[in-house]
């Protein structure tokens, strides 16, 4: 493979970041001429099949394990004969909430002009839906902000002035065209929702599930990102899931294919949708002015939570510490660590001791 120039690369970047802001995502096929070199960060509900997504969008035939706080894989991509392979970062952050903080391991200001997230929302536990979506979608961009502030902060002395299209902020410019432009606050990398466990979804109520379909059609929309329901038990669902992973991934297209249909599937690419479409939250025995909302997205939380109140503080406090998650329970060493905790703070007690002793002599 031939030697790239670190102008080159800088070349190539400042291209990617534009292509980018532009909306597009899209790279020639210039013979090798470009490499593509993104990360994708996934983060979602506890248990709600991130890990079985990502593999199958993969093609890797592999059983999934649960996801340890935060791992990382890689996919790559050939884009032609004899070519360099594109190459895909791929970051899981597992346990729902309880380990957001590690955001900041794969949101940082190297990787920020290339970043997308993918959020996964468990569709079958719709009273956790909401405090998960707005916890991680809140922590996930207030790193990203601070990692594009860093990365201006940094710049690149030796990037000379042809080079500064690829030292910005990461807020995305809409398209002129782009629905509700003016009224919607895009997340500051692309972003794709995607609705898991369908399969389980479909059988709610219909009510149910047209509260929550009409719910992530108007915070996707609001993000300005894409929209998808999938399961792992279809065929049909995880192929679309696919392409719209793979246009994060690799730069390809992801498809045509929309769906707005409550009761069907929702399958809607960024710009698609609109508020007039979307409508307003669905209330019959509220009135909306007595909701006392601040914007429209607390307006629609407020909605959501009336139709799915949200757990109980005692069920959704998140455990910060893995030794201490019942699903890691092992007799034997927790019997010895609580020994040892119990030294400890014997022993603290007794430095404390000694301190004070210290201090009355002196």
């Amino acid at each position: 493979m031939p030697k790239i120039s670190a102008d080159t690369l800088w070349e190539l970047a400042a291209a990617e970041a534009q292509s980018r802001e532009s909306g597009g995502g899209e790279e020639e096929d210039g013979g090798g001429a470009v490499l593509s070199d993104r990360t994708v960060f996934l983060m979602g509900s506890k248990a709600g099949g991130k890990t079985s997504i990502l593999l199958r969008c993969l093609d890797r035939d592999e059983a999934a394990k649960p996801t340890l706080a935060l791992e990382y894989t890689f996919g790559r991509r050939a884009r032609g004969h004899n070519t360099p392979k594109d190459i895909a970062h791929l970051w899981e952050l597992g346990g729902g909430i309880s380990l957001s903080d590690l955001v900041q391991i794969p949101i940082t200001p190297l990787n920020i002009r290339s970043l997308s997230v993918i959020l996964v929302l468990d569709l079958s536990k719709p009273n956790a839906l909401w405090g998960t979506m707005e916890r991680l979608l809140q922590t996930a961009q207030t790193q990203v902000e601070k990692a594009s502030s860093q990365a201006q902060r940094a710049g690149r002395p030796r990037s000379g002035a042809k080079h500064q299209a690829s030292v910005h902020t990461a807020a995305r410019v809409l398209p002129k065209d782009y629905p509700d432009r003016e009224l919607v606050n895009p997340f500051p990398v692309p972003l794709l929702v995607i609705g898991s466990k369908y399969d389980i979804f479909q059988e709610f109520d219909s009510e149910k599930r047209k509260v929550v379909s009409k719910t992530l059609r108007f915070v996707a929309h609001n993000y300005a990102a894409s929209l998808i329901f999938t399961s792992i038990k279809s065929e049909s669902l995880m192929s679309k899931t696919k392409s719209f992973f793979s246009h994060l991934a690799f730069g390809l297209d992801r498809g045509k294919s929309v769906s707005c249909d409550s009761t069907k599937p929702l399958i809607i690419p960024a710009g698609s949708d609109s508020l007039s479409q979307i409508g307003p939250p669905p209330t019959s025995d509220v009135v909306i002015s007595s909701l006392h909302a601040r914007n429209p997205l607390d307006l629609w939380k407020k909605v959501y939570e009336l139709a799915f109140p949200p757990e109980s503080t005692s069920k959704n406090t998140e455990l910060k510490d893995p030794a201490r998650d019942p699903q890691y329970r092992e007799p034997q060493i927790d019997a010895m660590r609580a020994q040892k905790d119990q030294e400890l703070e014997q022993y603290k007690k007794n430095a404390a001791k000694s301190w004070k002793g210290l201090e009355l002599e002196s």
